[in-house]
This record gives structure tokens, C-alpha cells and sequence, in this order.
């Protein structure tokens, strides 16, 4: 199990390696940053994209929360952290691709298929409820279509959906929809299956996932 301490141990290794071997980099990124690519991934810590997609450090803008939802587009008052955050990306760093990128094993995605946060209290499981109710359609959906919620496959179908879920959100924002209207900005959907390390990635014409090649 990894402690505060551990990671200060990490650190001391990353600034006599990582960061020593990539000092021209570090310098140019202290300049400012420019990703291309923007993703929106969930919280769980076996979920980590750089990890995943092999990057460095200013080449993907992410984003993480609670089964990587994208709320739909508001103008009410209230704190909108991705809201803000896709509006940077768009607007001010001017990414030109966003992967909504969901997982196997889901917490948050299984707690909206069995809807069992209903009723908790905020700060006992209320904010959860509020936030994965962006899902309440897709599971009604999903819970229609499985008998067994408990299954892999109505637990992979929910986690599948909820990808879908927040691409249909992204383009409820007037920056996004106008943006791959022009054909500046492209959306795409994928999924990181843990139990077996491979990545999935959503057909846009279809809503299908398929491994990436």
C-alpha cells in the first residue's frame, strides 16, 4: 500500500531520472502547454491514461471524475468543474481531439445501473447520486435488457453506455457542436477493460466498441 511518504521517495527518484533526462522539456513546458488531445477518464486509481497511452508529460489535457461523465451543456448557477475545464481545453488551448475514455469495473457506473445511492444523504453518498443520475436513461436502458444486473456483460453494457452518455453531452456545448462542425475538433469514445489491459474503441457511425487495432 502506497503512502504520502512512498510518493515523496517517488518524487526523489523522478528529479535525479525523469526529470533530469527530460530538462529541455520541462523547460519548454514551463513556457506554456499545447495538447492536441483532451481526455475525459474516470477517478478509480487502475484507470491512469498517460499510463495507458504512453505519454509525456503537456501532451494530453485530462480530466477525471467520478465514471468520467461530462455533465450537458447549463448556464445555471453552480460550481461546473468540467464544464470549466472543457471550455479551456476548447476555447483557450484549442485541443483538437476529446476521447471520453470509461473502464471495466466501474464503480460509479455500477452504483447508476443498481441505483444504489438513492436516497443517501450529501457527504454520505449524495453528491454520488446526484452526479451518476446523468446515467439514469442509459441504465433504464441497460437494466431493460439484462436480467442479471450482477453479470459482466450488464456491467460492461452500463460502463459502454455511460461512455455514450457524455459524447452525446459534449456536443450539447455551442464551442463543441460548432467546432466538429468545422471539422477542427473530433470527437471519440473508448474503454480500458483492467481485467485484461486492452483498450477499446467506440465506431462513431455505430456506438459499437471494438479492440483498437
Amino acid at each position: 500500500m502506497t503512502h504520502f511518504t512512498d510518493m515523496l521517495d517517488g518524487y526523489q527518484r523522478f528529479r535525479a531520472g525523469g526529470w533530469q533526462e527530460q530538462r529541455d522539456r520541462w523547460s519548454e513546458l514551463a513556457e506554456g502547454q499545447s495538447p492536441k488531445v483532451m481526455i475525459i477518464a474516470c477517478s478509480d486509481s487502475r484507470v491512469e491514461p498517460s499510463q495507458i497511452f504512453d505519454t509525456n508529460p503537456g501532451e494530453i489535457f485530462v480530466v477525471r471524475n467520478v465514471a468520467a461523465l461530462v455533465p450537458p451543456f447549463e448556464t445555471t448557477p453552480g460550481r461546473h468543474g468540467v464544464s470549466a475545464a472543457l471550455e479551456f481545453a476548447v476555447q483557450f488551448l484549442k485541443v483538437e481531439e476529446i476521447v471520453v475514455m470509461g473502464h471495466g469495473l466501474c464503480g460509479g457506473c455500477n452504483a447508476a445501473l443498481h441505483q444504489s445511492m438513492r436516497g443517501a444523504e450529501p457527504g454520505q453518498g449524495g453528491f454520488i447520486a446526484d452526479w451518476i443520475a446523468l446515467l439514469d436513461e442509459a441504465s433504464a436502458e441497460v437494466r431493460a435488457r439484462h436480467s442479471d444486473l450482477d453479470s459482466r456483460e450488464a456491467g460492461r453494457a452500463m460502463e459502454m453506455a455511460a461512455v455514450g452518455v457524455s459524447i452525446a453531452n459534449l456536443r450539447t456545448f455551442p464551442c463543441v457542436r460548432e467546432k466538429e462542425r468545422q471539422g477542427t475538433l473530433k470527437l471519440h469514445g473508448a474503454f480500458f477493460a483492467i481485467s485484461d489491459g486492452v483498450l477499446h474503441v467506440m465506431n462513431p457511425a455505430s456506438g459499437e466498441f471494438a479492440p483498437a487495432a
